[in-house]
C-alpha cells in the first residue's frame, strides 16, 4: 500500500493594485487630464492646475492626503462657489 499524496490548497490570487491617478479633467475647460496636482508634503499644502486654462487650487493636506483628495476639494470649492450665485 503507497502513501496517500496530501493535496495542497491553490495560492490565493493576488488582487491587482491600481494606482491613483495623478491627472484629473478640468471642472472649467473640461479637457481631459490636463489638471496636476503636487502635493508638498513638507509644507501640508496639495496644489492642482490646469495646464489649459491655468485655473488654479490649493488646499491644506494631512500625512493621509492622496491627489484624488486635492481634486475632490477642488470640485466641492467649485460647487459651493456656484450655490451662493445661483
Amino acid at each position: 500500500m503507497g502513501r496517500r499524496r496530501s493535496r495542497r490548497k491553490p495560492a490565493p490570487k493576488t488582487k491587482l493594485v491600481e494606482p491613483l491617478p495623478q491627472n484629473f479633467p478640468c471642472p472649467f475647460c473640461n479637457h481631459e487630464k490636463s489638471c496636476e496636482v503636487k502635493m508638498d508634503r513638507a509644507r501640508s499644502v496639495g496644489a492642482i492646475k490646469c495646464n489649459v486654462c491655468m485655473e488654479e487650487f490649493q488646499t491644506t493636506i494631512n500625512y493621509l492626503s492622496e491627489a484624488v483628495d486635492v481634486y475632490s476639494d477642488w470640485v466641492d470649492a467649485c460647487e459651493k462657489e456656484n450655490a451662493c450665485f445661483g
